[in-house]
């Protein structure tokens, strides 16, 4: 095993609550470009865009955190142009945070050959080969200039029956984070301005899951992800391996569940102990016309919303629901930093930040046929999942966490306790919440 180097890091990690019943925990992450909260959901914009919002539409929404793909931003705009205009916070104009890694990575197997010096993928854009080895990974983030920067892992399907497989891609995985350190510790100060996060693999093995978290651990990286999951497996084994890791793992660090962004799935993770989370869904749905709201996701293509002139969500405070200019709310939470456009002449009562008063039938009018639908939809399905994260903290500081949990699921199904899916009242009965018990707060 390598010899083990201190890690320095770029962020500080703030414990504020847990809570008294299961493993949710809430904190402050002190990140180079402010401060965030967890529970955390991050945006993906894995080109240095959320498809369709501007910079200034997403902070508006109270995102402090998005993701962008060094995978794809290494093959565009490219590391020179990168280097040039110093890194991917001036190339997208983004004043908060950004995480990067190899997302996808499963999905792009089939233009790739995986080996132990790396990962060779042939560009998606022209067939030209680009080997992706740990210590370009690094390099490339460096680049980028991200506040946390992803190891490249050895990632295969969690539905794989090749056990041998598995366990090379978790051995190999902790060989190339090896790796990953020597090099992000090598000159110009990156680990005093950048964070490097580990990621556990495994499988739904977990055997090797504990070995990984071993292993991972030791390396003392400021935070830890759960990595290979979401792809395809069985609800139930997911927790397990959720719980199974977040009891490995450290207390005074971040602990980030890769590739989730279900609600469901948010909240059940929150309460297996799990701090910070991504996805596509959320606004890959939205250009499908569906809308998350607070009683379950609505296809408002659908012709029932065709004069439904309400809210796309009554309950929901982002600008795409409120009333036609109504002022724009309080910031989620008082630690985050204030948006750009907050010292506009204007502040707060900016455009940006002004309700727009969209309604379902509008939504519909336009899901067939015009972005602008797909692009107000986005901006409401992001609202809703950060607002979900920030119910789910102020539950937890309060320490009534369980109940929000009763509330949530009771309002998600419309009441019916009949229609919980399984997996989510055996994973919250495993950690003393029992959702088919007692009435709901609603």
């Amino acid at each position: 095993m390598a010899t083990m180097k201190s890690m320095p890091s770029a962020l500080k990690y703030e414990l504020i609550a847990r809570c008294s019943t299961t493993k949710a925990r809430a904190s402050v992450l002190r990140l180079p470009h402010g401060p965030v909260e967890t529970p955390l959901f991050m945006p993906v914009a894995t080109q240095g865009t959320l498809k369709g919002l501007t910079p200034e539409q997403l902070e508006s929404v109270g995102c402090r955190l998005c993701l962008n793909n060094t995978y794809h931003l290494g093959l565009r705009p490219g590391q020179i142009v990168l280097d040039k205009i110093g890194g991917a916070h001036k190339l997208q104009s983004w004043s908060h945070n950004i995480l990067t890694g190899e997302f996808q990575m499963v999905s792009l197997l089939q233009l790739a050959t995986v080996t132990e010096k790396g990962v060779e993928f042939l560009s998606p854009h022209d067939g030209t080969p680009m080997l992706l080895t740990p210590e370009h990974s690094i390099s490339l983030q460096h680049s980028i200039g991200s506040d946390i920067i992803m190891q490249l892992d050895d990632v295969i399907v969690t539905t794989s029956p090749d056990e041998k497989r598995m366990r090379e891609a978790m051995d190999r995985s902790i060989r190339w984070l090896d790796r990953c350190v020597e090099e992000h510790l090598k000159g110009d100060s990156y680990a005093e301005r950048q964070n490097l996060f580990c990621i556990i693999q495994g499988g739904l093995d977990l055997g090797m899951r504990k070995e990984c978290c071993e292993e991972m651990v030791k390396r003392d990286t400021p935070g830890i992800a759960i990595g290979g999951l979401s792809g395809g497996e069985a609800k139930d084994e997911y927790c397990k391996v959720v719980d199974t890791c977040t009891s490995l793992l450290p207390d005074g660090k971040p602990r980030y569940v890769m590739g989730v962004g279900y609600p469901e799935d948010l909240v059940v993770s929150i309460a297996l102990g799990a701090d910070m989370f991504d996805c596509v869904w959320g606004t890959r749905t939205a250009r499908f016309g569906n809308a998350i709201t607070s009683s379950g996701v609505l296809n408002l293509r659908n012709a029932i919303y065709a004069e439904d002139f309400r809210a796309v969500d009554p309950e929901c405070q982002c600008p795409v629901c409120r009333p036609l200019d109504s002022p724009a709310p309080p910031l989620l939470n008082s630690t985050i930093n204030p948006p750009s456009y907050a010292s506009a002449p204007r502040g707060d009562d900016s455009y940006t930040g002004r309700g727009l008063g969209i309604t379902k039938a509008y939504i519909h009018h336009l899901a067939a046929k015009e972005t602008v639908g797909a692009h107000l939809l986005t901006m409401h399905n992001v609202a809703f999942l950060l607002s979900l994260m920030n119910k789910a903290r102020i539950a937890i500081v309060e320490d009534r966490y369980p109940a929000f949990l009763r509330e949530f699921f009771f309002k998600w199904y419309s009441g019916d306790k009949g229609k919980y899916p399984t997996w989510a009242v055996d994973a919250l009965r495993g950690v003393g919440v029992d959702l088919l018990q007692g009435e709901s707060e609603v």
